[in-house]
């Protein structure tokens, strides 16, 4: 039996994390989690999975939840809450589900507790990937990757020789707006952006999607996972979002993962692995219902956030810290109708242009420019 620590409860990996956790019980079993303000949600999940410890966003939202909790269940609260969660004493697997970078401090508190990270928060190694993977280095611990494309790529590259590897190659399904050139993207919608073709996820990542902000992370964090520089990465568009990414060998063999669009098969093998177990639910892919599969290369200047990612990457130190912070406050000003939705990739580059980059920045100096960046940007809004 399997225990595991979830942060993000509530938010759509997190639902499909407890998914996998309900369909095999036997496997796997819940104790302690965290979530932000859906107690409607949070209840219904303490309830059926009974875990030892829950934290929630604020002593606010705990005093709300207190009427409704089970005896012999702990409830904390706010960022001390998280730590804890993250460094609870009975799982030996934390899934980090959380959106954003608030999901960097309890992954490096979780690994110096020596747990192993099953990570789906991307912002985490975008912004501190030199302290993440040094620090599970040091205490011995493993990041399982559970965004699909790293999934994929961390399955076909099992038992293999990383010296053997030519590059990696990310799929991109293009997001909601892939059919349009970027004259027809200065006045689209909210409702339109957040109407993925082919995946149902939440509104910030799938606004990343339509901008291709969220392709760019994923490179980021490739660079990080998969220790290969980013000359070795490569982003392919493909719609069907079937393969899920590839790895290229030096000997011209490439190996791909192939399945329906399902993130519970990403993170049930990240808690399951190296076993595979049955997907309750799901669908077989059938490749002769799909017919047929197409692929081209991105257009850099079409999807400028993919651009501005690589650009951050390679420059390496903060330029990442930077781009996601900043990112993150466009977006969400986006989703409030603040902003147009190109105006996100031009607050994003100015907010870069006008940093001046840490090269080997500290856990302190990476907070720091990550708040600068989220006022910054806000200032550029006024």
């Amino acid at each position: 039996m399997k225990k595991i620590s979830l942060l993000g409860s509530t938010g759509s990996i997190g639902v499909q994390t407890l998914d996998v956790i309900r369909s095999h019980k036997d496997q796997f079993e819940l104790v302690a989690m965290s979530f932000g303000r859906n107690i409607d949600l949070g209840i219904k999940q303490i309830h059926e999975f009974m875990p030892k410890l829950v934290s929630v966003e604020s002593e606010e939202v705990a005093n709300k939840l207190l009427k409704d909790l089970p005896s012999g269940v702990k409830l904390v609260s706010g960022k001390d809450g998280l730590m804890e969660v993250a460094t609870d004493e009975y799982s030996s697997l934390l899934v980090n589900a959380v959106m954003g970078s608030v999901g960097l401090q309890p992954t490096l508190a979780a690994i110096e507790s020596g747990k192993d990270i099953a990570i789906a928060n991307k912002e985490t190694l975008v912004t501190a990937g030199h302290l993440v993977t040094e620090a599970a280095e040091k205490h011995g611990v493993e990041l399982i990757p559970i965004d699909s494309e790293h999934s994929a790529i961390y399955q076909c590259l099992e038992g293999d020789v990383q010296k053997e590897v030519s590059k990696l190659i990310l799929t991109a399904s293009g997001g909601s707006f892939r059919d349009r050139s970027r004259e027809d993207l200065q006045d689209v919608t909210v409702a339109q952006a957040l109407n993925h073709p082919n995946w149902q996820m939440g509104a910030k990542i799938t606004i990343d999607s339509a901008t291709m902000m969220n392709k760019g992370l994923e490179v980021i964090e490739a660079r990080w996972l998969f220790t290969i520089p980013y000359e070795k990465i490569e982003v392919i568009l493909h719609k069907e979002s079937i393969i899920h990414s590839m790895v290229e060998y030096i000997d011209g063999s490439v190996l791909a993962h192939l399945g329906n669009p399902d993130m519970r098969v990403p993170i049930q093998y990240a808690l399951s692995k190296p076993k595979r177990l049955d997907l309750v639910g799901g669908k077989a892919l059938n490749l002769w219902e799909i017919g047929s599969l197409h692929f081209q290369k991105p257009d850099f200047d079409r999807y400028r956030c993919l651009s501005l990612a690589f650009e951050a990457g390679k420059t390496g130190g903060t330029a990442p810290t930077v781009l996601n912070a900043a990112n993150e406050v466009a977006v969400d000003a986006f989703l409030q109708g603040k902003i147009r939705f190109l105006q996100i990739e031009d607050l994003v580059e100015r907010a870069l242009q006008e940093h001046t980059v840490i090269p080997s920045p500290t856990l302190e100096e990476i907070i720091t420019v990550d708040e600068w960046t989220r006022k910054q940007v806000v200032t550029y809004m006024s």
